[in-house]
């Protein structure tokens, strides 16, 4: 089975993200959106309304399921078999990347 997790803190979850993991969705049997909990970071939204609106986006498919984990997510890859994470790249990432080898 080819587990993946979406790590992030989702405040808000946007549409890049959506359009990330609906990408996604069909390249794994199972994905986790994994909400990390940080409390360092202030955040908008509380945990359980990050929690319920990943939910939501994401009820018609069975393979996509919402936790919210502590600590590193290779720990949290290990503990739950997971294989593959999923990320994404902003525009600004890229740019500040390729700007330190240019």
């Amino acid at each position: 089975m080819k587990k993946a997790v979406f790590p992030g803190s989702f405040d808000p979850i946007t549409l890049g993200h959506k359009d990330i993991i609906t990408r996604a969705i069909p390249l794994f049997d199972e994905i986790t959106i994994a909400i990390g909990i940080n409390s360092n970071k202030n955040y908008m939204f509380s945990l359980a309304q990050r929690k319920k609106f990943i939910e939501e986006c994401f009820q018609e498919y069975d393979n996509v399921k919402v936790t919210t984990y502590k600590g590193l997510t290779v720990d949290f890859c290990k503990t739950h078999a997971i294989d593959y994470i999923i990320r994404g790249l902003s525009v600004r990432v890229i740019e500040l990347d390729a700007s330190s080898y240019f």
